[in-house]
């Protein structure tokens, strides 16, 4: 049975290269129950979602990473994102003014689904009283030149880091998974031509893993099977669960930002203001007195 949920990072004892494993169940499917979108588009969903569980990993203060991809196709933005405190959250928005075909639905791939897009990495660090500023928002930009997600993500590695990464991704209605090896600046193997065999090899073995496989076997099952003749450490896992940050008091930030003209004529026609959250389905109710008592009495309705 696959790992519900969990994380596990791994190191090579005798080379400078790491590695990260994960499966997401339960919350996976928790985020398809706010996602009712066709095969495809739920399992592209879930590759970004084992993605962001992978990249999690890189967050080591109080915030979230998150993975967006914006395009002109059929997916108009697609996004994961996962906190320092585990929780992940996903969505998929499509447009309205293109058909999905019946063959896109079932088999289409992230260049097919998104078209001409680009795909955003964000580190956003947690914003609270005693914020102090030091921690700032990164954001990287990584083309979408590669028909799906792994080969965009490689590519975002080796430029950004200058780190060899390969990274596999699948998902079905179930689960999502994803097998993550990059290559370590060199500190055990100094002799590069050693060290480049090394990186192939494991590069290799881990090319023999197969979609059902990662789909359905547990992680040390997994690790023994690709690498029984190398010395790997595995670390204790992380586990991941779904969770939504929408608060109400986030709603009340976002009313302050429309402006008292649209909010009136909001109230002028319905008398309150509705809020859901489209990641979680959460419905956020606001009264015209506390409207005006959140506007400052600028609210003449």
């Amino acid at each position: 049975m696959p790992n519900n949920d969990l994380l596990h990072r791994f190191i090579f004892d005798d080379a400078d290269i790491r590695g990260e494993l994960v499966t997401l169940g339960s919350s996976y499917r928790d985020v398809l129950s706010h996602n009712n979108h066709p095969p495809a588009v739920q399992r592209l969903l879930g590759e970004f979602l084992a993605a962001i569980g992978l990249l999690s990993s890189t967050l080591k203060f109080d915030g979230m990473i998150i993975l967006q991809a914006r395009g002109d196709g059929p997916i108009a933005t697609i996004m994961a994102e996962c906190t320092h405190h585990n929780s992940v959250r996903g969505i998929v928005r499509m447009n309205e003014d293109i058909m999905l075909s019946e063959e896109l639905a079932l088999n289409g791939n992230l260049q097919q689904l998104l078209g001409k897009g680009i795909l955003f990495i964000t580190i956003e660090p947690k914003r609270t009283e005693n914020f102090d500023g030091k921690l700032e928002r990164y954001q990287g930009i990584v083309p979408m030149e590669s028909e799906n997600l792994a080969g965009c993500l490689e590519h975002y590695f080796y430029q950004s880091e200058q780190l060899a990464t390969r990274l596999w991704f699948t998902a079905n209605a179930e689960n999502a998974s994803g097998l993550l090896v990059q290559a370590l600046p060199e500190q055990l193997i100094k002799n590069s031509e050693e060290n480049e065999k090394y990186w192939e090899t494991v590069v290799a073995l881990a090319e023999t893993i197969t979609p059902e496989e990662l789909l359905t076997l547990d992680h040390p099952t997994i690790l023994h099977r690709l690498f029984n003749e190398q010395n790997v450490t595995t670390f204790d896992p992380r586990r991941l669960h779904f969770a939504c940050s929408c608060t109400r008091e986030r709603c009340s930030a976002a009313l302050l930002t429309i402006g008292t003209a649209e909010v009136e004529q909001v109230l002028i026609e319905k008398g309150s203001i509705e809020i859901d959250c489209q990641f979680c389905n959460q419905h956020y109710h606001f009264d015209a007195v506390e409207v005006r008592k959140l506007l400052g009495g600028n609210v003449l309705h």
